[in-house]
């Protein structure tokens, strides 16, 4: 066992599994953090301890608390923008052990904390760590993934950051019984548990074979090839290893015709191989994600009950937690879909679902009484629903499936990077604009689904059963296409191996013609 390669007994089905559970627990690890802080700062224990914040049983300092719970997301923010800088010459392995390791340090500084100064330092190096991750797991998952079970693994482990927010708001709840700084102490600590589970797991799985052919390690790469798949004929782990390596040389003679820039100022010139384009395809599905307001419901959901749609504190903490409950049930049906239906359908399902659920919002907590509010409660839920079947798994599996391989570590931290910084801008904007324009925040909101239809369907390629490398052959011709055939991808990659291997760029001696050939036997 090495480093780069893991546990050689793990194969096959067996090795998927494991894959996917370190990225699920990592993502649940995302998740908890995002829901912890809001049962957190509101309990006695917490309000004792930093009084400046306590805007619950006195005049604390409400801009303040803001900007405790915000400044994660500018840690987040800037991991992923680290990310861009380290995360190639590392690799993604381990990459995503460090970020784990500084998100470790993070929560410790955090839960140990007796001034304010300390959990704000905390909080700042807990986001730096979650951001280095976020940036890496979909990567790392993506390039470790069969292409017609890809979809699949990475919307599960979506789906358990979901499952994350929900683990929160109940531990939260049960440590509310308790009348000692451990009640906002455990809370914050059990985050370590997450990220050394994730570091422990993924310390026995390999790197991707994309990252070792990229970094002329070929022996570890074709050995994790093989284990991937394990069960299949040898001509199939050697046919994806000529893939690699020839969408390597194409995107590399592309980055020689640009002058032998770096990654990070690869990704903003587009070329042959488009990188700028891809890049901006991943960063802007990542703006949308947020700008569908999800955050406005999810950070805010209890206090829309109460200002917008007129519930008791009690009833709308009640309906929160069914929110939340059927939010994370709408994460499940597009684990069966997503690679069945594809990107593209789910995407535009959702938005047009999204954009009903907040008009009809918008409409309905115009007046604030008890009958309205019913079906504004309906909306909220459909709302959630809509945005979980097409939003929670397309713009991280996007991000990461339309980035080209020499730059896809700078490209999905850039995009992870602007999520980030959207959930900070919509977090902060929420309050105020509910407050001065009260129900026309939801038509805002509408607006941008609606307008965000037809930018995904003239834009966004389906990348549904391809893999990595067809994927780059969407982009690499004259003109970008939105799909193409399984036959004609197989017609273009050969064309692709067989010129890679004219430039001395594969080796050995059979045809990729009689490879594709071999396969299709």
């Amino acid at each position: 066992m090495s480093f780069m390669t893991g546990n050689t007994a793990l194969r096959g089905a067996l090795l998927q599994r494991l894959i996917a559970l370190a990225c699920s627990i990592a993502f649940i690890l995302f998740g908890y953090e995002q829901g912890v802080m809001g049962g957190v700062i509101t309990g006695t224990a917490f309000t004792a301890q930093f009084p400046s914040i306590n805007t619950t049983t006195s005049n604390g300092n409400a801009t303040l608390q803001g900007f405790t719970v915000a400044i994660y997301n500018i840690g987040c923010w800037f991991g992923a923008l680290l990310t861009m800088f380290c995360g190639e010459r590392l690799g993604r392995k381990k990459t995503i052990i460090i970020g784990a390791a500084i998100l470790t340090v993070g929560t410790i500084i955090q839960c140990s904390s007796y001034s304010l100064a300390q959990l704000l330092v905390g909080r700042i190096i807990t986001g730096t760590g979650n951001g280095i991750i976020t940036s890496t797991i979909p990567v790392w998952h993506a390039e470790l993934c069969r292409a017609e079970s890809r979809g699949k693994f990475v919307t599960t482990e979506l789906s358990t950051n979901v499952g994350g927010v929900a683990v929160a708001y109940w531990v939260d709840y049960g440590m509310s019984y308790v009348d000692s700084g451990a009640q906002w102490r455990f809370p914050i600590a059990l985050q370590v548990f997450f990220a050394l589970s994730t570091i422990i797991i993924i310390f026995f799985l390999p790197e991707t074979p994309r990252w070792l052919l990229s970094h002329d390690r070929d022996a570890e790469a074709e050995e994790v090839l093989s284990r991937i798949h394990s069960h299949e004929d040898q001509t199939i782990v050697e046919r994806e290893r000529l893939e690699i390596i020839a969408a390597i040389a194409q995107e590399r003679e592309a980055q020689d015709q640009l002058g032998q820039k770096g990654a990070i100022a690869t990704i903003f010139t587009n070329g042959e191989q488009r990188f700028f384009y891809r890049t901006m395809l991943g960063v802007g599905a990542m703006i949308m994600q947020q700008l569908t307001g999800i955050n406005l419901i999810t950070y805010y959901a209890p206090y829309i009950f109460i200002k917008s749609v007129g519930f008791s504190q009690k009833l709308s903490a009640l309906m929160s937690g069914f929110l939340s409950l059927a939010y994370w049930l709408s994460t499940l049906p597009p684990i069966f879909m997503i690679d069945r239906v594809g990107r593209r359908p789910l995407l535009l399902t959702g938005l047009i679902g999204m954009a009903c659920g907040m008009f009809v919002l918008a409409g309905t907590t115009s007046v604030v009484s008890f009958a309205p509010g019913i079906v504004a409660t309906v909306a909220l839920f459909v709302y959630d629903f809509f945005f979980g079947i097409g939003w929670i798994p397309g713009p991280w599996l996007l991000a990461s499936e339309y980035a080209p391989l020499t730059t896809r570590s700078q490209s999905a931290a850039l995009a992870t990077s602007a999520t980030w910084i959207f959930t900070f801008l919509v977090a902060e904007i929420t309050p105020p604009a509910i407050s001065h324009i009260g129900s026309r925040t939801y038509v805002i909101f509408g607006v941008f689904n609606v307008v965000f239809i037809p930018i995904v369907y003239f834009f966004y390629p389906e990348t549904k059963g391809k893999t990595l490398e067809q994927i780059d052959l969407l982009f690499s011709g004259p003109k970008v296409l939105l799909d193409l055939s399984q036959a004609e991808l197989l017609a273009l990659q050969s064309a692709q191996i067989d010129s890679a291997m004219e430039h001395g760029a594969a080796k050995g001696g059979k045809s990729a013609s009689a490879h594709i050939e071999d396969v299709k036997e």
